[in-house]
């Protein structure tokens, strides 16, 4: 395991790497690139990318090749049980809604505990609105997908007549729609489309933001 003593860190450097490790150790996620320049008030998001570019030079992170923001830690490359799984924007779990995914950071989950290949298509979204609160789906919460094809009842992220959306994929007498785990929201049912992009495999609450 790499420390901040055992490679030449500039003062920035070592509290950007401090910044990343407790991001990650409080919400279970890596932060994005727009909350590292928050935190740090860089003038934009290319100055947090700068610096994040000289700490995988120097070997204290590295960039995953398939994920574009997405930081890892050396040492967790060394434990093939790690799957780290692209957190792709906001999903309303309310109205659907247009919504252009953005990928924002990224989630290590122990494939054991997620129960899938290492090999399986995931990706994370952040939950905004109360349409799943009876399926336990909170706002602020990250809900983690799988790509396949769902079964009656599953939970999925579904892009409906151009929208997308958190909610129960049902089959009823050849019928397919979409209901809320919330009766204040009506059942949705597609006029002309409807996309599974995704079915819910697990959910991460950050207990702290609440």
């Amino acid at each position: 395991m790499f420390s901040n003593t055992e490679i030449s860190l500039t003062d920035r450097q070592r509290q950007l790497l401090d910044f990343l490790r407790q991001h990650q150790r409080e919400n279970g996620v890596m932060p994005s690139t727009r909350e590292i320049q928050r935190h740090f008030g860089f003038a934009s998001q290319t100055a947090a990318m700068s610096h994040l570019r000289a700490l995988q030079k120097k070997g204290v992170i590295q960039r995953h090749s398939h994920m574009a923001r997405a930081v890892v830690f050396p040492e967790d490359l060394d434990r093939p049980e790690i799957l780290d799984i692209p957190i792709f924007g906001t999903i309303p779990a309310g109205y659907a809604a247009n919504v252009e995914p953005e990928q924002e950071g990224s989630i290590s989950v122990d494939i054991n505990t997620l129960g899938v290949p290492k090999t399986s298509r995931t990706f994370a979204l952040r939950v905004r609105g109360d349409s799943m609160v009876n399926a336990h789906i909170l706002d602020g919460d990250h809900v983690i997908m799988e790509v396949k094809e769902p079964r009656r009842n599953d939970i999925v992220a579904a892009l409906i007549d151009g929208e997308t959306t958190l909610k129960r994929y049902v089959v009823e007498s050849g019928r397919t729609y979409l209901k809320a785990e919330n009766p204040a929201y009506p059942d949705l049912i597609p006029t002309s489309e409807l996309v599974i992009q995704g079915v819910f495999l697990a959910l991460i609450r950050n207990t702290r933001a609440r």
